[in-house]
């Protein structure tokens, strides 16, 4: 039986609006622990490169360093809301770190590509671990008055790190070999491990639910099949996909169908792998939707910019690293600032305000050609990336906090998976306009740099127009009450 008896205690003894110091540690180590895990998944863009001349693998090869990753996080994290239910605060933890040190140490040591591959994987088992286990654990601890704050932090976990991590990799790149932008992450994961293994304490209280094989084997496929296809979408517009990409999507929409079906049956005594309940908020499924708008841009925005300014501009990585770091800055310093905002007038004067700041920018980027000063391409970013932030934490917050206790964890692994669909999503939608635009182009006559600069303004223009059906969706956002009531669920479904 797990220990839970200082639970009560640790919170009686607390000013009902403040953490314990016991919570507070355990919050703090899924943060940082959290931030080092996401740096982590978008750090290889920037290596790629050079990753196909030392390991000599082609680009379309290279590619399955990051879609490998996404496709491990999309069939895990729908499986962290039976685990989180099931099994304490403590192992779970244990086990993430001790994933992700273990997949970090194999990439480092790596000799060749598929090595690499089978590091990236396991890495990704523990990342997709630990935002969803962050999450819960911040509802389970946070009272209502002060979450908006605590989520603000974590939203520079979410936005930041991505954000951070072609600077990251572009420095190391410039002075060191490629791996060691895994050995350089060791010592914190590794750090992680041993302190969470010593301080960190039980801080929920696992129930004995029974687990549906189906529902993960269907899970794998739905969510594992649109990732996968999704990719495929675009590297099929560079032409360099393996496989037709309606192959794995037409695959996965038939099993997330019957993935969805089996869970309605199961969510009616309670055995479902991931209860849908949770869209029987109206305000969780706003916020789901918009929180998917805004990391599809936010990830599709990262992976044009720096093709943009190296291929268009003629930056080199390090230049392009350091121009991305603005906007992740702003982003972490704006955080806690929104998280108060948010705890004192709601999500409506944050998430309005910021939809119409990411469309500004969204339309900004349109302008951008093959002579774009530098100054208005950092200026277009720094917006952006200012809109995400007042978007981000009021969304995470709201959605979640309409939610009763017993939902939490479904709650957060549906916030994770969107959250992997959106970024493939957002990925392959940019990619692929800029690709068949650029083509269209080339063969219409015009040279490949004027080719690349017109298709990277259609994939913003479409960015564009998307963030106008978002910030329609804003005004939709309200602030959960304090304590949601729970959901009546039909007898029959």
């Amino acid at each position: 039986m797990p220990d839970t008896s200082t639970l009560p205690e640790s919170r009686a003894t607390a000013d009902p609006g403040r953490l314990s110091p016991r919570d507070r540690l355990v919050i703090t180590l899924l943060l940082v622990s959290a931030f080092v895990m996401i740096l982590n998944e978008t750090i290889m863009g920037v290596a790629l490169p050079q990753l196909m001349e030392d390991l000599r693998i082609s680009a379309s090869a290279g590619q399955w360093l990051t879609t490998a990753f996404m496709l491990t996080m999309a069939v895990v994290i729908p499986i962290t809301g039976y685990l989180l239910k099931r099994f304490n605060t403590r192992p779970i933890f244990i086990t993430a770190m001790a994933l992700f040190s273990a997949g970090t140490l194999i990439a480092a040591v790596s000799p060749g590509f598929e090595m690499l591959v089978a590091g990236r994987v396991v890495q990704a088992s523990g990342t997709a671990i630990i935002m969803p286990l962050l999450m819960t654990t911040v509802m389970t601890l946070v009272a209502p008055a002060r979450r908006g704050s605590v989520m603000g932090t974590i939203s520079i976990v979410i936005s930041v790190a991505p954000a951070l991590g072609p600077t990251v990799s572009g420095i190391i790149l410039s002075a060191l070999d490629w791996r060691w932008m895994f050995w350089l992450v060791l010592p914190f994961a590794v750090g992680s491990l041993v302190v969470g293994a010593v301080r960190i304490q039980n801080v929920t209280t696992p129930t004995k639910v029974p687990v549906d094989i189906v529902s993960i084997v269907l899970s794998a496929l739905a969510f594992g099949g649109l990732i996968y296809g999704l990719s495929s979408l675009g590297q099929a517009a560079e032409g360099t996909a393996t496989l037709p990409a309606w192959i794995p999507l037409a695959a996965g929409s038939v099993a997330l169908a019957l993935f969805v079906t089996r869970q309605l049956r199961l969510q009616r005594k309670d055995a479902a792998l991931l209860d849908l309940r949770t869209f029987k908020s109206p305000t969780f499924s706003a916020a789901i939707v918009l929180m998917m708008i805004a990391m599809l841009t936010m990830f599709g925005t990262l992976i044009l910019l720096p093709i943009y300014l190296q291929t268009v501009l003629g930056l080199e990585p390090v230049a392009i690293g350091l121009m991305l770091l603005p906007g992740g800055l702003v982003m972490g310093l704006l955080g806690p600032v929104v998280g108060r905002i948010y705890d004192r007038r709601g999500p409506t004067v944050l998430v309005v305000p910021g939809g119409a700041i990411v469309s500004m920018a969204f339309w900004g980027m349109t302008l951008f050609s093959a002579s774009t000063p530098f100054g208005w391409v950092l200026a277009a970013h720094v917006g952006l990336s200012v809109g995400l932030a007042l978007m981000f934490t009021p969304l995470f917050t709201s959605a979640l906090g309409s939610l009763t206790p017993e939902l939490y964890s479904h709650g957060s692994a549906i916030v994770g998976t969107a959250q992997q669909v959106a970024g493939a999503a957002g990925t392959a939608l940019f990619i692929t306009v800029m690709t068949a635009v650029s083509a269209a182009q080339v063969s219409g006559g015009a040279d490949e740099v004027t080719a690349l600069a017109e298709g990277i303004h259609a994939a913003f223009v479409w960015g564009a127009v998307i963030s106008v059906v978002a910030l329609a969706g804003t005004f939709l956002v309200r602030k959960p009450a304090d304590n949601p009531q729970p959901v009546a669920v039909p007898a029959e479904i």
